[in-house]
């Protein structure tokens, strides 16, 4: 269960990661010219999603260090992890399924994940 959750946080933040720094740089998201389905929640309440860099940045580098703080056996890394996941539901479609089995591995699997 610890490599699955490694494998889907560090998939999730370092996607979110690279993908802040590309559209600091950039302008643009990774991928296609529209973003994904996640764009239209801020569309919704008048977000520029292209200036959302930082908060990619902030996210990514928030999934990598709960990631280090699993393997690193810290016993209070259930509650932020369970932060992060909830924070990254909006990131449809991939963001929200990887946050929902994690969820879903912490709540029925903590002691298994040796939290």
């Amino acid at each position: 269960m610890k490599i699955l959750i490694t494998i889907l946080g560090l998939l999730n933040g370092g996607y979110m990661l690279l993908d802040g720094i590309f559209v600091i740089v950039r302008g643009k998201f990774i991928g296609p010219e529209k973003p994904g389905p996640w764009a239209n929640l801020f569309y919704k309440l008048n977000v520029n999603v292209f200036k959302l860099g930082p908060l990619f940045i902030t996210f990514g580098l928030l999934w990598l260090m709960w990631v280090y703080s699993i393997w690193a056996n810290q016993p209070r890394a259930y509650i932020p992890g369970m932060l992060v996941c909830i924070l990254s539901l909006w990131y449809l479609p991939i963001g929200t399924i990887f946050s929902i089995i994690i969820i879903a591995v912490l709540l029925f699997a903590k002691q298994r994940v040796g939290l």
